[in-house]
């Protein structure tokens, strides 16, 4: 069977810099850092770290009726937003979006947190449901966001919801792929989304991997960084609309690059330890299927969240998967770690790099690790000749991602 060649066409976002792509692209090409002090999390008990990358407030009342809303948590509403963005960008006809030839993967790490926590602080007290709507279950199940996107935009085809921590939107794009790929579906709109909450960093305290960096909100996440002292967890979604290259160049659409590989293996050596053999073996599974050398990766976008462990990993896996001169970089320093909708709004900024052939720097970057050094790794802008590039996700329990992105000419 002949394999469709699978292209990116649209892009939707909702970032800790706001509600769309130029919000983004805008922040991150000015070196801005959305991470702020949550000054809230300092009266709750243990909690050391009260630094995050909130998605800012804003009244989604005039963006989404009620009656799709009830059943929403706030990163329903990212992903649902973010799918629209998308959806508009790559100019797909309600025709096309509601045939059944679109799919929809989009994945997270749970379903809403804020949904959890108001669920369970009203039936724990005294063990009764009374209060409790019905709604409220769809904003907690694991696949709240896809569920919500398709019943809000009124999508037939495959609904799929990749729930893998850190990499679930680049599992959901990896999986979009194949499903283009193999034909089973024309279009399919795939990504993740997330949502800050006091409990998921909690998580990240109690393994001690979250910054405590407190005073200096801006200077807390340091990937690759000799001083860094761990993740800052942020919000969002982000979604990218995939296609066939033949079903875009027949709608007549912009095309923003080709995935031409897909790593996705596991580690199962420990469940929350990094392991530089399995993230190289994501590179190289990703570089052989798009029939690439170490020597055509023009550009690797790390993982990098700003951990010890994880940042020393990912540095051996880059130099042993490419070489230690191609060019690296993180956007964590400004985003924060998004964990579900990390790779897909991350992605959008590699995009971004491939159109403006710019590479941006990793930010608060200063003093890099000795023990990061085997690779190149990026402090400033630069204008740099892109034509394929690696972006790297991995996640707690042993999940290890690379996609491989060329630009179209």
């Amino acid at each position: 069977m002949q394999l469709n060649r699978v292209v990116i066409t649209g892009r939707g976002a909702v970032s800790p810099f706001g509600i769309g792509v130029p919000a983004l692209l805008e922040n991150l090409w000015s070196g801005n850092s959305a991470i702020r002090l949550m000054t809230d999390w300092a009266a709750i008990e243990g909690l050391k770290s009260h630094v995050a990358a909130p998605v800012p407030e804003f009244d989604c009342k005039e963006l989404l009726p009620r009656s799709v809303r009830r059943t929403m948590g706030a990163m329903a509403i990212y992903a649902t937003l973010a799918a629209k963005e998308a959806i508009a960008d790559a100019g797909i006809s309600n025709e096309l979006l509601t045939s059944g030839d679109t799919g929809i993967a989009i994945g997270s790490t749970t379903g809403s947190a804020a949904a959890y926590e108001d669920f369970y602080s009203r039936y724990l007290p005294h063990r009764k449901l009374d209060e409790i709507k019905y709604g409220e279950f769809f904003k907690m199940m694991g696949h709240s966001c896809v569920a919500n996107v398709c019943l809000s935009l009124g999508i037939k085809g495959e609904q799929w919801a990749p729930v893998s921590a850190c990499t679930s939107s680049s599992q959901s794009i990896g999986l979009g792929y194949l499903l283009i790929q193999s034909g089973r579906q024309r279009v399919v709109l795939c990504g993740g989304a997330d949502e800050a909450h006091a409990s998921v960093t909690g998580v990240f305290d109690l393994l001690r991997a979250a910054s405590c960096n407190n005073d200096y909100p801006q200077e807390s996440c340091r990937p690759f960084e000799k001083d860094r002292d761990g993740v800052v967890c942020g919000g969002g979604s982000g979604v990218l609309a995939l296609e066939s290259l033949d079903s875009a160049k027949e709608r007549g659409v912009e095309i923003f690059g080709e995935i031409v590989g897909f790593g996705n293996v596991n580690d199962c050596s420990h469940i929350a330890s990094p392991d530089t053999e399995s993230m190289m073996r994501a590179m190289v599974k990703a570089m052989n299927e798009g029939g690439l050398r170490p020597e055509d990766i023009d550009y690797v976008n790390a993982h990098a969240t700003g951990t010890e462990l994880g940042d020393i990993a990912e540095a051996a896996a880059i130099a042993n998967a490419v070489n230690g001169e191609t060019p690296v970089s993180s956007f964590k320093g400004h985003l924060g770690h998004t964990l579900g909708a990390a790779g897909a709004l991350e992605l959008i900024g590699v995009l971004e790099m491939l159109k403006r052939q710019e590479i941006l720097p990793t930010r608060n970057l200063k003093q890099v690790d000795p023990r990061c050094a085997a690779v190149n790794l990026v402090t400033t802008l630069q204008t740099s000749l892109l034509d394929t590039v690696l972006k790297n996700n991995f996640a707690l329990g042993g999940v290890n991602t690379s996609l491989a992105i060329r630009r179209c000419n």
